[in-house]
């Protein structure tokens, strides 16, 4: 993972003539004098021409230059020029890219060393009481009461998805606290890789519904028709009591015939990278991790995939109003580049049973090529909760998570709500 470079290695290359393409620099700073009491923080950045990491600092810290003009002073020193040395030293200089944060009088409040993104530097002025990274990290679309009630019988919604329940598609799974409601075995795998409790002969509690005749069948005992639809390529699980019942509809829609010790193994193989949860290609982001393939069940498990692998990633995203491709490539933790550049996040949300705004899970979250779309799918989608959210907060919050939190991922811990 590169996200910064030995200053020793920056001065041999500087010193050997090695000077590679690099963006128009800021101005570099005159020297190392702090900001003026009663002034403005400053931000200071000592890096390198020659670092890979120092380049990709360059239109971050251009932008926020230009952006907070007279609230932030920006400046830049260039560590790999031997006059500049001395200020290196002065600093404590070890690796570059370092940006030092300075408050008004000079005093240095923290620093950090590698690339780090523009909502990281905000959130870090943020902690300090900053007005200027208050307001600017503050959402610009929000929605926290539904725009319209959802009328839904709780019985025609889906548990794990919010969906509509088909009738023909139905599974029904007994729970000590009374039936389950999903709407497609598809559904159910995806729930059963939640689930936190033994799941030794779980299936035994799983009726299917007959897509013939409507009835109940246990799920171990069914045939299944597996295929994917011509139209939208997505896979397509259909139930049956019997061979003969699946033969005949496999004449009009194609698909293979399996049984459960097929089905049960190839719903659980793709499995997201973050929070190994369930998941379809088709519904999923797929994540490039130091050329390991992964998959993200949604927008903001995808980039999750960063913190558990601790690795660099390529994320191939599309927006949930358009198709539209989004593509996120994070170094050392932040986000690199964004196209395009005009992407966003929702983070969606809801109340809690102790009355606190939580995440409303995988199926409510998701990446849009701009604020725009994102406000056309809120339109369409009235009962969604939530906030907008920039790509780089999106990555930053799956950074802060602790292991513990990491391990609870996406874990429903019970199959049905408490009574």
């Amino acid at each position: 993972m590169i996200c910064r470079m030995s200053l020793a290695v920056a001065l041999t290359l500087a010193l050997a003539g090695v000077i590679l393409d690099c963006p128009q620099p800021l101005a570099a700073a005159e020297g190392a004098a702090p900001a003026k009491a009663g002034g403005v923080p400053r931000l200071l950045d000592l890096g390198s021409k020659e670092c890979i990491p120092c380049k990709l600092m360059w239109p971050v810290l251009e932008g926020m230059k230009q952006e907070f003009a007279g609230r932030l002073q920006v400046d830049f020193i260039d560590v790999g020029l031997k006059e500049n040395l001395p200020l290196a030293k002065q600093h404590n200089i070890k690796l570059i890219p370092t940006q030092i944060f300075l408050d008004p009088s000079g005093k240095e409040l923290w620093r950090h060393e590698g690339y780090i993104s523009r909502y990281g530097i905000l959130d870090k002025w943020r902690e300090f009481k900053y007005e200027f990274a208050e307001k600017t990290l503050a959402p610009t679309l929000v929605r926290w009461e539904p725009a319209k009630a959802d009328d839904r019988a709780k019985t025609s919604v889906c548990f794990m998805c919010d969906g509509d329940i088909n009738p023909s598609t139905r599974v029904i799974v007994k729970t000590e606290h009374g039936d389950v409601g999903l709407c497609s075995p598809h559904c159910y795998f995806i729930m059963y890789s939640c689930l936190t409790q033994d799941k030794t002969g779980f299936e035994k509690n799983v009726a299917v519904t007959d897509f013939s005749t409507g009835k109940p069948v246990p799920a171990t005992d069914a045939v299944y028709l597996y295929g994917l639809d011509e139209k939208t390529g997505r896979h397509v699980t259909k139930a049956f009591a019997d061979r003969e019942s699946a033969l005949k509809e496999r004449q009009n829609a194609g698909g293979s015939l399996v049984h459960w010790q097929t089905l049960q193994p190839n719903e659980l193989s793709w499995r997201c990278g973050f929070c190994d949860r369930a998941t379809y290609p088709e519904d999923a982001a797929l994540v490039k991790a130091d050329g390991v393939y992964t998959w993200g069940c949604c927008s903001h498990c995808a980039m999750g995939v960063a913190v558990r692998t601790q690795k660099d990633l390529e994320v191939h995203e599309r927006d949930r109003l358009t198709g539209e491709p989004v593509v996120v490539k994070t170094l050392g933790g932040c986000v690199a580049s964004v196209e395009p550049p005009t992407a966003v996040a929702w983070f969606g949300m809801k109340k809690n049973a102790e009355g606190n705004w939580a995440s409303a899970g995988c199926f409510h979250q998701g990446f849009f090529a701009s604020e725009a779309n994102l406000k056309k799918w809120i339109e369409q989608h009235p009962s969604e909760t939530g906030k907008m959210i920039s790509i780089d907060q999106a990555l930053g919050d799956k950074m802060n998570l602790s292991p513990q939190q990491i391990s609870k991922a996406c874990k429903i811990g019970e199959c049905a709500p408490k009574k």
